[in-house]
């Protein structure tokens, strides 16, 4: 099952969804409001990244929230250069759905 974006690039399931942010805020999310945080693909769109997680975990999605996060601007010795930007997505899943990520 294939999900097209605005620029016309077909993203996999596992394209979209690059990882899973485990940090405390995010465990703090998932145990109250049932809410988890991932690291997605710049390119995915929120419909995507629902059709992801539904796809990969077999739950259902009730929401999905984005973020761009700008790299910042960092220095080694002499050299100046900046950490790559990236998306992240947060999804909350309906009451009776739950994912296990250990």
């Amino acid at each position: 099952m294939t999900s097209e974006t605005v620029s016309g690039v077909q993203l996999e399931p596992y394209q979209v969804v690059l990882r899973p942010l485990v940090t405390e805020k995010g465990t703090h999310l998932s145990e109250k409001f049932n809410a988890y945080t991932f690291e997605v693909n710049l390119l995915a769109t929120k419909t995507d990244i629902k059709k992801a997680v539904q796809d990969l975990w077999d739950v259902r999605v009730v929401s999905v929230r984005t973020q761009n996060r700008i790299g910042k601007p960092r220095r080694h010795k002499m050299s100046h250069g900046y950490t790559n930007s990236w998306k992240k997505a947060i999804v909350q899943l309906h009451e009776e759905d739950r994912i296990s990520f250990f």
